[in-house]
């Protein structure tokens, strides 16, 4: 059951390792099939070195229930779960708890537009969720911190900035794909780091114009897009 998925998100998962993004047992990554309406995850508090795809746990979308497996599935399951439920492009989600944009969510802040290499990639800041209330901590932990992903993307397309930071937590990064969410959480810590030095040697650094964000932005990502070669010509 689910084989290819569990192998692609099992992949996803060492993956994380192999970019320098988790230490311990830190992390996670899931994938979906919106078809069966199911989502493959890592097994909570599982080493990365014993990992094999057959300890992926499989849960239901709609309940969160474990399908398949001994095992418990990743803590953050319910995050995972209210993404994937808000956001229907997304295919895989990424959670690390990796340096600088860990130390961004920490500090409570947004990871500010700098320049072109933001812009390369992301359509804007990458915005940080509010603080959970005390009745939201105590209660459904969990999933009240993807609904506050998801509220806070209210005005924003999740497609075009893929990653968010939970304030006081760390981040989270999503893709149409497992290994896509990987690539784009890989891009959010060295965004995180490069603001960090940039802010350092500059605090009163100012974001890039708005033109010259879309013109990046938009030559690798927009329809008329320029980037890269032609699926023809590859």
């Amino acid at each position: 059951m689910l084989d290819k998925l569990k192998y692609t998100v099992c992949k996803a998962n060492m993956d994380l390792v192999a970019q320098g993004l988790v230490i311990q047992t830190f992390g996670n990554v899931s994938g979906i099939d919106r078809s069966k309406g199911l989502v493959v995850i890592k097994p909570s508090g599982m080493q990365y070195n014993k990992m094999t795809p057959k300890d992926m746990v499989a849960v239901e979308l709609s309940t969160g229930k474990v399908v398949d497996s001994h095992l418990r599935p990743s803590s953050d399951t319910p995050t995972h779960l209210e993404i994937y439920r808000a956001f229907g492009q997304v295919g895989g989600v990424v959670h690390t708890h990796s340096m600088y944009a860990t130390a961004w969510a920490q500090a409570r802040r947004e990871i500010p537009v700098l320049g072109t290499t933001h812009a390369d990639y992301f359509h804007g800041y990458i915005p940080c969720a509010r603080l959970l209330t005390s009745k939201e901590i105590k209660g459904d932990y969990e999933a009240n911190t993807g609904k506050a992903i998801v509220e806070r993307f209210a005005n924003i397309d999740p497609m075009e900035i893929p990653a968010a930071l939970v304030a006081d937590h760390g981040p989270f990064a999503w893709g149409a794909t497992p290994s896509e969410a990987v690539h784009n959480a890989v891009l959010v810590e060295y965004l995180a780091q490069l603001s960090h030095i940039t802010v350092n040697i500059d605090p009163d650094a100012l974001p890039i114009s708005r033109e010259m964000l879309d013109r990046h932005y938009l030559r690798k990502h927009g329809p008329d897009a320029y980037y890269g070669q032609a699926e023809k010509d590859k």
